[in-house]
């Protein structure tokens, strides 16, 4: 159980340096992994940026993810509904670039007049506050190595057992303070898990 987001974020930090890990970049997941990374970011001496990937609704049942968008518009389509984007590819695209205009415009506002970090050739950490299904992580990592990053290190306090062995093979290492065998939501291991405003991640990436 952790106090809040920031003793996370400091936990983590000495087990990266206990690892020895390198890395040249953190980047976070918005809005939680942000205040995670802040920590991260200033332990090391590294910037920080934030990058996205979101869910796209089922077309008929919108709390049922079919895919996860990047900010460059590619999906990543679940496994169990692949033959959806064949009867369906119109639709699922729709919504897509719906969810993709969304990503855009909330990292612009988060990053404010600051363009985003040159992610080419570099080692990346990609930092959370806690990994449920991973499935937009994983989205986030597809598209970190297709714009060319060097290399992905995911680091989070908590993870479920299914997200951490499906993330293992898609990432250089994957850096997980508990792992809990009973996992119900990220929310469940924290005792302070309030929402974090918009406003306090733009305040963050002003001092990062």
């Amino acid at each position: 159980m952790f106090k809040n987001r920031r003793e996370a974020g400091y936990l983590l930090a000495k087990e990266l340096e206990k690892r020895e890990t390198e890395f040249d970049i953190v980047l976070a997941i918005p809005r939680g992994g942000v205040v995670v990374g802040e920590i991260i970011a200033t332990w090391f001496n590294k910037p920080l940026d934030v990058v996205m990937a979101r869910k796209i609704g089922s077309p008929n049942w919108e709390e049922f993810a079919v895919g996860a968008v990047t900010p460059d518009g590619h999906v990543l389509v679940h496994d169990r509904v692949k033959g959806l984007m064949d009867r369906d590819a119109d639709t699922v695209n729709r919504l897509a670039e719906s969810v993709r205009r969304n990503i855009v415009e909330r990292l612009r506002l988060f990053r404010g007049a600051r363009s985003p970090l040159d992610l080419k050739g570099k080692g990346v950490l990609l930092v959370d506050d806690g990994i449920a299904t991973g499935f937009t992580v994983k989205a986030a990592v597809d598209y970190l190595l297709r714009i060319e990053a060097r290399e992905v290190i995911i680091a989070v306090p908590v993870s479920s057992p299914g997200a951490y062995s499906g993330l293992r093979g898609e990432v250089k290492e994957i850096v997980v303070l508990e792992v809990p065998p009973e996992f119900y939501a990220v929310g469940q291991f924290y005792e302070d898990f309030r929402s974090v405003e918009d406003q306090e991640v733009m305040d963050i990436l002003k001092r990062c």
